[in-house]
């Protein structure tokens, strides 16, 4: 159920082409700076995977070939894990105008956010910011771990990819809707709550949006609709109406 929400939030956005346009503005630049970093990492991957896997230097030639090639694996997968979370946090911070307005319009297509909490433009970067920051350390803490089992032979490459892309959907869920949120006055610790009483919604859309983000310009392409959609896991996961009430909502979308 919840993976259909990213269908219907790219339905909506694609509505407005202006405003898609400008969503992606954000997203391009972030694309740019990461697309930079990785092209780099996967040049001195190969220095890399021999500086984690020192300890197996003295061992022989294919033992120390398999842990170098796993240790590049893991760095990569972790890497990429990070590259995902910190790329939407990244990228929120930067296009916070132009997502707003997106999750704006999403939520007067379906009744707009009974008593919403005015937050002006500093207070609310600062509070994304400050959260942001809070759910990359977090997705650090998780990385390491996951890197260190990426060693394990069968089950760092079966059993550590499902949970990063368990838990990279999870922490994406939290991010993305943290612009809905905020307007209804609800740090980071209600979003956590309240996703949790409706974990298997915010994880099929959260799992969803991160394979997406996985694929070569995916991340750019799908933001704009992935804000959308987070706006309607939020609406739906605090019990409010996600279903348009007529004509007139529909116009407010694509005007």
């Amino acid at each position: 159920m919840g993976a259909g929400l990213l269908g219907r939030g790219l339905g909506l956005v694609l509505r407005n082409p202006k405003l898609l346009g400008l969503g992606l503005i954000p997203a391009v630049i972030s694309g740019f700076l990461y697309a930079t970093a990785l092209f780099f990492l996967i040049d001195y991957l190969p220095q890399l995977s021999r500086s984690v896997t020192w300890f197996a230097d003295g061992w022989s030639e294919w033992a120390r070939d398999l842990v170098q090639v796993l240790g590049g694996i893991g760095l990569l997968g972790v890497a990429v894990l990070l590259g995902v979370l910190t790329f939407t946090a990244v990228t929120l911070l930067i296009g916070d105008p132009f997502y707003e307005r997106i999750s704006e319009l999403v939520e007067d297509r379906f009744g707009g956010v009974p008593d919403e909490v005015e937050v002006g433009f500093w207070p609310s970067l600062r509070r994304s910011l400050i959260d942001s920051l809070r759910l990359i350390g977090l997705s650090i803490l998780i990385g390491v771990p996951l890197f260190l089992f990426g060693f394990v032979p069968v089950i760092g490459q079966t059993v550590v990819p499902v949970l990063g892309g368990a838990v990279g959907g999870w922490l994406l869920a939290v991010e993305l809707t943290g612009v809905p949120f905020q307007r209804r006055g609800q740090r980071l610790r209600h979003r956590r709550a309240v996703l949790g009483a409706n974990r298997p919604l915010a994880l099929g859309f959260g799992v969803v949006v991160f394979c997406c983000f996985l694929i070569p310009l995916g991340a750019i392409l799908l933001m704009p609709a992935a804000i959308a959609g987070a706006t309607l896991l939020a609406r739906q996961s605090l019990g409010h109406p996600v279903q348009a009430a007529g004509g007139r909502a529909d116009q407010q979308v694509s005007r």
